[in-house]
């Protein structure tokens, strides 16, 4: 797809690709002697294991040893499932005193995962939870699920009633919406019973049970991404996936222009490239101490669905000299959308990398890339935009919302862990940058851009209710005269309705094929209100986790949110006043009101009935569209009976 040969390889000696001369031959086949090329060549793609042992012909300046650094890589990322555990009950919990009753909670722990459930509602030995605690698990399942039932009976006080430690490899799948696994009622260990033998525990008389329903749900997809920019969106379990409807085809060629990351060590910028899409990630090789590298590297995919995204970021490689201490610093990111790319086009072009840094936007530089997207299935792909985005166990028993947040987390980490342990690792902060594992803080800056793509939204509507004013206040005569032949053709013909409507949409499509991108687009630093953000609120939006900053400081943002929030609240609000006042025309909360309005409702219906539909479709639109000499500049009549009516804003405090 791409041409490849303009990038100088080299090998080590002892390679099995090491390289040979061969004599330059003229075209009619005559041997120059005094010409010879050194070549190594090996059959294969960039993806095979023979390709990370060519790098840069540039001399290296740094040892055998951090040179894996440098090198190339494809990793994917372990398949990973929700695990649900479902705590029922418990029974004969006896604690150390005798004589106290327990108020118990259960904490289930996995690996590095802790869920807590509520404190038992009344004390007793047989408490009852009813409670759903969900956890991310990876295979090849090698944690431990441990179930500690606690009892905390003063400020600091937890005594410990029983355990139960069982492997996640023994617990059950559950396909889409199959039935739930059987609950089922394990024995609690005293803490000291365990990691004992079988034989030892059996030797126990008396032991207290909690009643578990657990399963690993293998319907759902497990979110490490944001839905809003995913580049997977398929089931954990394999059965369930569907046919592929393509292969996406990416050629990372060069970056140019880019800023030096390593002015005070002397050296310019050591660049590489990370894309995602789905779960196999690919890692390009480092080129050392150039502002202008080229990678020349193609990668492929396999594509399930278009509505996905491809994630391609710029990195400078801070561990070229072995040191684990410095983090890999950000250069930028480019975000693709394949349903907007037109299918079997090669897209070369440069995309911007921007950055946002405490200390506003840079642009570091562009990233050149190819991108091809082949279809191989058509019907399924169109298909694809009549089904739902996500699998359908997220729509049957959808997760709650407050879990949704925290599984993401847990599933960042795991797939961070485990791409870290590869050679050479992905580090956790390219990974994190990858999946934007900070993009649900609270940002002011992404804030105020959502307010204004509200506002613009809102402003189409306004747009076409001026228009129609200017029609009805013959603004135009020309048009309003046009719009009066349309409207008596439609009314005295009104099987034209729906196919005008469908014609104008067609129409206007065609004529917006004149101005239809040329290009996928990418970050948008206007969209995302970062060109002209104030330093103190990228200072905020940098800030950690709980804040580390000055009171003073912390109340002037306090102060500043409440004046953003404050204008969204209004639009919110304005928008559920309408809604309800709409509401209150029949629920009888204006008694008067709605007695006018089912009266008039009657009238209406009794006067349809014997008018015939043509009638009355073109008294109402001439009425509507009446000259302005016949119009007053008041409000009509029903304008002001939707303004009186209530609304629940007036029973806020």
């Amino acid at each position: 797809m791409f041409d490849l040969t303009e990038m100088p390889v080299r090998v080590p000696p002892d390679s099995p690709l090491a390289p040979q001369w061969y004599r330059l031959e003229d075209k009619k086949g005559m041997k120059i002697h005094n010409g010879e090329i050194m070549l190594a060549v090996w059959m294969g793609t960039q993806a095979d294991e023979s390709f990370p042992e060519a790098w840069h012909s540039d001399a290296h300046n740094i040892s055998h040893h951090n040179l894996a650094n440098t090198r190339s890589k494809v990793y994917f990322t372990p398949k990973l499932y929700y695990l649900r555990v479902e705590v029922i009950e418990a029974q004969d919990l006896v604690p150390s005193d005798k004589g106290r009753i327990p108020q118990a909670s259960v904490r289930v722990q996995l690996g590095s995962q802790m869920r807590f459930t509520r404190p038992s509602q009344m004390r007793a030995v047989n408490p009852i939870w009813n409670e759903e605690l969900m956890f991310v698990a990876a295979e090849p399942f090698e944690e431990f699920i441990i179930v500690t039932v606690e009892d905390k009976f003063g400020p600091n006080n937890i005594e410990i009633l029983g355990r139960e430690i069982m492997s996640v490899r023994n617990v059950p799948q559950r396909m889409e919406t199959g039935k739930l696994p059987d609950s089922r009622w394990f024995n609690l260990h005293r803490p000291s019973a365990v990691g004992e033998e079988e034989t030892e525990r059996k030797k126990e008389k008396f032991s207290s049970k909690i009643h578990l329903r657990i399963c690993l749900e293998a319907g759902y997809h497990v979110l490490d991404e944001s839905t809003h920019f995913s580049s997977d969106l398929q089931p954990s379990s394999k059965h369930l996936r569907k046919r592929n409807i393509g292969i996406l085809e990416v050629g990372i060629l060069s970056a140019r222009n880019l800023l030096p990351m390593k002015g005070k060590d002397g050296r310019t910028t050591d660049a590489y490239c990370v894309a995602k899409y789905g779960n196999k990630w690919v890692r390009t090789r480092t080129l050392l101490d150039t502002l202008s590298p080229r990678w020349n590297e193609q990668y492929t995919w396999e594509v399930h669905d278009p509505c996905t995204v491809i994630t391609v970021s710029v990195f400078d490689n801070h561990h070229i000299n072995g040191s684990s201490d410095n983090k890999d610093q950000r250069i930028g990111k480019v975000r693709i959308r394949l349903s907007t790319l037109e299918t079997d086009r090669v897209y070369t072009h440069y995309y911007p990398l921007l950055v946002l840094q405490p200390n506003g936007l840079k642009k570091n530089g562009e990233l050149h890339l190819a991108v091809r997207f082949t279809c191989t299935a058509w019907v399924n792909m169109v298909a694809q935009y009549g089904r739902p985005l996500l699998p359908k166990m997220h729509y049957v028993q959808p997760i709650p919302v407050r879990h949704i947040d925290w599984l993401r987390y847990q599933a960042m980490q795991i797939v961070a862990a485990r791409l870290a342990r590869a050679e050479p690792p992905l580090r956790r902060e390219s990974v994190e940058y990858m999946l934007d594992v900070d993009y649900h803080m609270w940002s002011l800056r992404r804030s105020k851009a959502n307010f204004h793509r509200i506002m613009s939204l809102l402003s189409g509507f306004t747009a076409v209710c001026k228009w129609l004013n200017d029609i009805c206040t013959w603004r135009n005569p020309v048009t309003t005269c046009l719009v009066h032949v349309l409207f008596l053709i439609l009314v005295c013909y009104p099987e034209l309705i729906l196919p005008t409507i469908f014609l104008y949409l067609f129409v206007i499509g065609i004529w917006n094929y004149r101005f239809r991108p040329r290009n996928p687009p990418h970050m948008d630093a206007r969209l995302s209100q970062a060109e002209a953000v104030h330093p103190d609120e990228l200072d905020e939006e940098f800030d950690t986790f709980p804040t580390t900053r000055p009171s003073d400081i912390v109340r002037m943002r306090y102060d500043r949110l409440r004046s953003v929030a404050g204008r969204v609240q209004t639009v919110v609000g304005d928008l559920a006043t309408q809604g309800e006042r709409a509401q209150a025309i029949l629920s009888w909360r204006d008694s008067r009101a709605t007695s006018i309005f089912i009266i008039f409702s009657l009238i209406w219906a009794v006067f349809i009935y014997i008018t015939p539909f043509q009638v009355i479709a073109i008294i109402v639109g001439i009425f509507m569209l009446r000259h302005p000499r016949f119009r007053s500049k008041m409000p009509s009549v029903p304008v002001n009976f939707f303004k009186r009516l209530p609304s629940k804003s007036d029973s806020m405090f």
